[in-house]
C-alpha cells in the first residue's frame, strides 16, 4: 500500500501531508487558502504528486456541508466559489487516484476516535471548540454523515430557544454560547480588561484570571462551563455516546478549566460517560482526512 494525501481546508489556511500506511507523516505543508479554491488546490497536489509518486488517495477535510457520497461542497458561503464544486470528480478525473471528501470537523473526529484520545470507545463524538463550535460522530469505526451530510452539526442544536441569533438563519444555537467567539461576547459583557494593554483579554488569559481568583472572569467560565456541560448532557441523552473528545484553540486552556468542567457534567450524565481531551491538535483534520480514503 503506497502512501495518501490527507488535506485540510480552513478558511485562511490549507494544510497538506503526506502520510505513510503506518500513519507517519512523511511531508507535512501549510499555505493559504487562496480563492478560487479548485484550481489552486489541485496545482498543489499535482506538486505533491510529482514528489511522492506512490501516492494511491487523496483525503480532503474541508468547511461547510458536504455530499461525502458525491464528494460535492454542498453548503459554505465564506470561501467564494467552494459551495457546489464537484470536488471528488474533478480532482479524480485530472489525478486518476481515489478522492474522498467530507467536512472538516467529521474528519478531526475520525482521527481522534480510530488514532487518539477515543481509540478505546465504539460510539464517540468529537467536539471542536474554537471560533464556532464544530462536531463529528463516529459509531464502530465510522464517520455518521447523516442523510444530507448534515450529522454531527453540534454547533446548530438550540440551545436556548429564542436565543441569540446565528448565522444560520436560526436564534438560540450552542456556538453563540460555546465557542471562542461567545466566550468573547462574554469578556466584553463583563469588561474582562487587560491592566497592562487595557483592552479586553483573550480566552486563554480569561481562564488564566479565573484560576486566579478574578471574579468577573469567574463568572464568563462559568458561563462557558456551564452550557458546554449541557450540550454534552443533551448529547448523551440522543446519541448514548460513550467518549466525548475536546479538542479545538478553546481546549488549548483545558488546564485552568478541565476539572470544573467534569465537576459539572457528572450529576448530568444518565449513563457512564468518558470526557477526553483531544490528542493531535491542528493534525486532527489531516490525518482524519488521510483516513477516508484508508476505510
Amino acid at each position: 500500500m503506497g502512501s495518501i494525501i490527507g488535506i485540510d481546508i480552513g478558511g485562511t489556511k490549507i494544510r497538506l501531508g503526506v502520510i505513510s500506511k503506518t500513519k507517519k507523516v512523511l511531508k507535512d505543508v501549510t499555505i493559504p487558502t487562496k480563492i478560487p479554491v479548485y484550481p489552486y488546490l489541485e496545482n498543489e497536489i499535482q506538486k505533491l504528486l510529482v514528489e511522492y509518486p506512490d501516492v494511491i488517495g487523496i483525503g480532503i477535510g474541508t468547511r461547510g456541508m458536504v455530499d461525502y457520497e458525491r464528494g460535492i461542497i454542498l453548503y459554505e458561503k465564506e470561501l467564494e466559489g467552494w459551495e457546489g464544486t464537484e470536488v471528488k470528480s474533478q480532482l479524480e478525473a485530472a489525478t486518476k487516484i481515489r478522492v474522498e471528501v467530507n467536512n472538516d470537523a467529521n474528519c478531526a473526529a475520525l482521527a481522534e476516535a480510530k488514532l487518539g484520545a477515543g481509540k478505546a470507545f465504539d460510539r464517540v463524538i468529537c467536539l471542536t471548540i474554537g471560533t464556532c463550535l464544530g462536531g463529528g460522530l463516529v459509531f464502530d469505526g465510522k464517520v455518521m454523515n447523516g442523510a444530507h451530510g448534515g450529522a454531527g452539526e453540534v454547533g446548530h442544536l438550540i440551545l436556548y430557544p429564542h436565543g441569540l441569533p446565528c448565522g444560520c438563519g436560526r436564534k438560540g444555537c450552542s456556538e453563540q454560547y460555546v465557542s471562542g467567539t461567545a466566550i468573547r461576547r462574554l469578556i466584553a459583557e463583563k469588561r474582562v480588561i487587560d491592566p497592562v494593554t487595557n483592552a479586553f483579554v483573550t480566552p486563554q488569559q480569561l481562564f488564566r484570571l479565573a484560576a486566579n481568583g478574578q471574579q468577573n472572569a469567574i463568572e464568563v467560565r462559568e458561563r462557558f462551563l456551564t452550557d458546554l456541560s449541557l450540550v454534552i448532557s443533551n448529547l448523551q441523552a440522543v446519541l448514548d455516546i460513550d467518549c466525548v473528545v475536546i479538542g479545538g484553540g478553546v481546549s488549548e486552556s483545558a488546564n485552568d478549566w478541565w476539572d470544573l468542567l467534569i465537576d459539572k457534567v457528572n450529576p448530568l450524565k444518565l449513563q457512564p460517560l468518558e470526557i477526553r481531551r483531544a490528542i493531535f491538535g491542528n493534525e486532527s483534520g489531516m490525518l482524519g482526512a488521510a483516513l477516508l480514503v484508508q476505510d
